[in-house]
């Protein structure tokens, strides 16, 4: 007995001995603090994190001497050899340039930026916390190259190198590793199932084509978000915002933002956090009341249809009407020829009315993370939830409430590999369609052709009465708008709750979805084991689609559709010539089900020129692809001026819909009724162009196949005396180019008949469709960046870069074919600050102007005049609170603008935060 408790005395003694405990301060170069900078044992999975006062502590098990590595965004990393315990480590960390931030996304693998063989940008923690914008998401606007439309106050849509609607789908957005993509609705609906503020480590953007790493709709570009692992950045921080949007239709309305963070180490194998913000506010009202059918005329015009004005997009040609009327003994003969031959519409209800505009966003997300051999070997659960409500602009605009998304992951991983899978689900909760709530909402109080027929009665006994047609017109209009539901009734709420919770668009607007997407992908760097030859990499990943929307958004009015999709991946990189030289190929095949195999071929090269290595070259030529979305493939939607079909093969007769015939087609046809299906679209229609241009041609529209691009790219990347210069040009050749091409198609008669199918247009017995296709025109792009970031009067921050794009593409050889590039000709941003003016105050202000530009997209057609948008932040430290007070403004001034036609006008937006511990 005497010997073992000597034994366990003696090991006690040894293990405590083992143990050595360190702490210190991290400063910069000014003495000031680096709080959040990581410190960490090198060669073991052991580290922390610097407080708010740049202060640490660290107790190791290792043998000594050991060397433990100091890092932080925005400076030298710094080694100290550790040979027993300390108390009073000082570490100063010389500032860097944005050329020595590391980033991964370019190549799959960590690399200094100022060595990326494409164009990178990257948003850390430092421009997190000194962005004006009201949160970090908002913030990304201030990169160079990037676009950001803004469709809600809680729903902005990221962009690079043209070709964007809201509905996004050339550019893909990554949350840890996961694509946050609605799979139904085909984008990225903002940061609804992003990351908190408080959580978010680095944002990387990876601007142009990247199929060649990353597989199909890495098209346009991509954005990384990580968020900050559990073991290395613990404790509970939390953040506050409140304040104030100001808007001229809207007036000025509160608005609230705030989180919390909670991470925790239980043991050198274990940790864990937790993540919750909530932001809630008024949305931007969209109250543009032009007549888009005719931009010249008001609301006097009796066939208006304005463009933030729902239920109007109903009307027919009143002498038709008076027409039936007399057929049918209602009006005496001879009537209708008192009638005018022009089309009348029904009244509509401003948006407004049929929005409540709230906005909101509640996000909450856990994760644990288990290093069962307490090194860099790691298995990870991740499960997010978010729900939201805000406002899409797609064919319609759609009050998106209630949405609910959702995604779990496991991931397991090290320093050389991960393999990860992850379900996304989404639930489409409360949505409606806004234009089908005021078309619903007129025929639930009155249906067309009782309205229409009480318009043409009314507006003939006006013409016997001596009116002149416009007073007839308003006469009319006014009697058969009598008794309509008015706004704020019981009524109308009751049969506005109604029409939302209806799913069929014939009587209802809500539409339903609980698609579901799920995902693998695994990549093995074997540069650990090929160094001396080359660093290799080899990865793959899988995806299935389950479409969910029993037939309200797709033809899956039996059951879902699933169809899946794989590929795999290849990447050597070689550093030649004393590692100046900089070598990197990649090769990638792809393969749906519903389509051929794709191969996506990089090639870049980057050479270093200098005797200090200040100066980088880079060109590449890499290859992307896209394939269609499931919408562009099994859509099968009436949004009330076209139908929209989907050209999967299986589909064309899945779509199936009955017209109604004017009295001419039923005579013709001895039919009161015909069916159509979505073959027709594509193997039986017209040009719209041809038939608004009188003279009738078959639609050339084929079946939508995998769009295909091969980008060209130069940079260079250097810095020369105080001043860092990024920029960059670029060339995109697309074949296959995805839009859509409206067609009409005649409800009796073929095509080319020269015949009936014509009697069919005369008589106004056609449809238009919008078909998925391709254009046969070559359509390319081209676009230069250039930045320049320096330091002037001593430490003051100042960034400016220009944006140059621009598409080529013949309009007059496919007059139907719509490319959407939504992109200003020119842009310039400039940012101006100082992180510490003096102790413990700071600020940072940026200012954006962007070129005017025509926003081509299914809702809307038109201008997008020229802005200019000025944000300015102050933020204060108070150390001892380990606290930051921030108060800022974005669009101060308040000259409103908007980014795409019918969206609301973008107002001011004034915040005060408050953040705690986030380190």
């Amino acid at each position: 007995m005497r010997t073992f408790s000597f034994m366990l005395f003696l090991c006690l003694g040894i293990a405590a001995s083992s143990q050595t405990t360190i702490s210190g301060k991290i400063v910069d170069e000014s003495n000031q603090p680096v709080p959040g900078a990581n410190v960490s044992v090198v060669g073991a999975s052991v580290g922390t994190v610097a407080d708010f006062d740049g202060l640490f502590s660290l107790t190791i098990e290792q043998e000594l001497p050991f060397t433990i590595e100091i890092s932080s965004v925005g400076f030298d990393t710094a080694d100290r050899v550790i040979t027993g315990p300390v108390t009073d480590l000082i570490i100063v960390l010389k500032e860097g340039t944005e050329l020595d931030e590391v980033v991964i996304s370019a190549s799959r693998t960590p690399e200094r930026i100022f060595e990326s063989p494409v164009s990178v940008e990257r948003f850390g923690i430092k421009e997190i916390k000194n962005t004006p914008a009201a949160d970090f998401y908002g913030g990304l606007e201030n990169l160079k190259g990037v676009d950001v439309n803004t469709n809600s106050l809680t729903f902005k849509s990221i962009n690079t190198r043209g070709f964007a609607t809201f509905a996004n789908t050339r550019f893909v957005q990554l949350v840890d590793g996961m694509d946050n993509t609605a799979p139904a609705l085909n984008f990225v609906l903002g940061n609804l199932l992003g990351m908190t503020e408080l959580d978010v480590n680095s944002v990387e953007l990876l601007p142009g084509a990247s199929s060649a790493l990353y597989g199909a709709n890495a098209f346009n570009g991509i954005l990384f978000m990580t968020s900050k692992n559990p073991f290395d950045h613990q404790g509970i921080s939390a953040y506050f915002k409140g304040g104030l949007t100001s808007q001229e239709a809207a007036g000025d309305n509160e608005y609230y933002d705030y989180g919390i963070r909670v991470a925790h180490a239980f043991s050198d194998k274990f940790a864990a956090k937790a993540n919750f913000s909530y932001l809630r506010g008024t949305d931007w009202y969209a109250t543009n009341t032009i007549n888009v059918l005719d931009p010249s005329t008001d609301r006097s015009d009796p066939n208006y249809d304005g463009l933030n004005v729902y239920g109007d997009e109903v009307s027919t040609n009143i002498r038709g009407v008076g027409v039936a009327l007399v057929s049918a003994g209602i009006l005496p003969a001879g009537a209708e020829n008192l009638l005018p031959n022009e089309d009348v519409s029904r009244t509509g209800y401003e948006e407004q009315a049929l929005n409540d505009y709230k906005a909101e966003s509640v996000k909450f997300d856990a994760a644990m993370h288990y290093r069962p051999f307490a090194n860099d070997f790691e298995i990870i659960y991740q499960g997010k939830i978010g729900k939201g409500t805000t406002i899409y602009q797609g064919a319609n605009r759609y009050s998106i409430r209630n949405f609910f998304l959702q995604q779990h992951k496991i991931e397991v991983k090290n320093n050389n590999f991960f393999v990860r899978a992850y379900l996304t689900d989404e639930d489409a909760g409360d949505s409606y369609d806004v234009r089908f709530t005021g078309i619903n909402i007129n025929r639930k109080w009155k249906d067309d052709q009782t309205w229409f027929g009480e318009y043409a009665g009314a507006y003939v006994q006006a013409t016997l009465a001596g009116q002149l047609p416009e007073n007839a017109h308003a006469l009319a209009r006014q009697t058969a708008d009598t008794g309509r539901l008015v706004p704020g009734t019981l009524a109308f709420q009751q049969t506005f709750q109604e029409v939302t919770r209806d799913p069929d668009l014939s009587s209802g607007s809500q539409f339903r979805d609980a698609t579901q997407l799920r995902h693998a992908d695994v990549n093995y760097n074997f540069s650990h084991i090929t160094s001396e030859i080359a660093d290799i990499q080899v990865g793959g990943s899988f995806r299935e689609y389950k479409l969910n929307s029993f037939g309200t958004i797709f033809t899956d009015f039996d059951g879902p559709i699933r169809y899946s999709e794989y590929g795999a991946y290849l990447q050597i990189q070689k550093k030649l010539l004393e590692e100046r030289l900089k070598l990197t190929g990649s090769l990638r095949y792809d393969k749906s089900e519903l389509f051929d195999g794709n191969l996506s071929p990089r090639l870049s090269v980057g050479y270093t020129l200098g005797a200090d290595k200040n100066h980088n070259l880079r060109a590449s030529v890499q290859t992307g692809f896209r394939n269609p979305t499931t919408q562009d493939l099994y859509i099968g939607l009436d949004v009330g001026r076209a139908v929209l079909v989907g050209s999967a093969p299986d589909n064309l007769d899945r779509d199936r819909r009955t017209y109604d015939l004017s009295g001419n087609g039923a005579a013709v046809t001895g039919n009161q009724t015909v069916t159509v299906t979505g073959r027709e679209a594509y193997e039986n229609s017209f040009s719209a162009s041809s038939v608004i241009n009188g003279a009738p041609v078959q639609s050339e529209a084929a079946l939508v196949q995998p769009e295909k691009i091969t980008a060209f790219e130069v940079g260079y990347r250097g810095k020369i005396s105080r001043f860092v210069i990024d920029l960059s040009a670029y060339y995109n050749k697309y074949s296959d180019f995805i839009s859509t091409e409206n067609v009409i198609v005649p409800l009796y008669g073929e095509v080319g008949d020269d015949g009936l199918s014509l009697l069919a247009l005369q008589n106004g017995d056609a449809q238009v469709y919008q078909a998925y296709t391709n254009s046969a025109v070559d359509i390319n792009s081209l676009g230069a960046i250039i930045g320049v970031n320096t330091k002037i009067f001593g430490e003051f921050d100042l960034g400016v870069n220009y944006t140059y794009a621009e598409q080529d593409f013949d309009k007059e050889k496919d007059a139907d074919f719509r490319t959407n590039f939504n992109t200003p000709k020119h842009k310039v941003k400039a940012s101006f600050g100082h992180t510490n003016l003096f102790t413990n105050f700071g600020f940072n202000t940026s200012y954006r102007w962007s070129d005017s530009y025509f926003w081509e997209a299914s809702f809307g057609d038109g201008d997008i005049p020229s802005f200019s948008v000025f944000d300015a932040q102050i933020n204060y430290k108070i150390p001892k609170l380990k606290t930051t007070l921030k108060l800022g403004g974005t669009n101060i001034g308040g000259d409103e603008y908007f980014t795409a036609f019918g969206t609301g006008y973008i107002g001011s937006q004034y915040y005060l935060g408050l953040t705690i511990n986030n380190l």
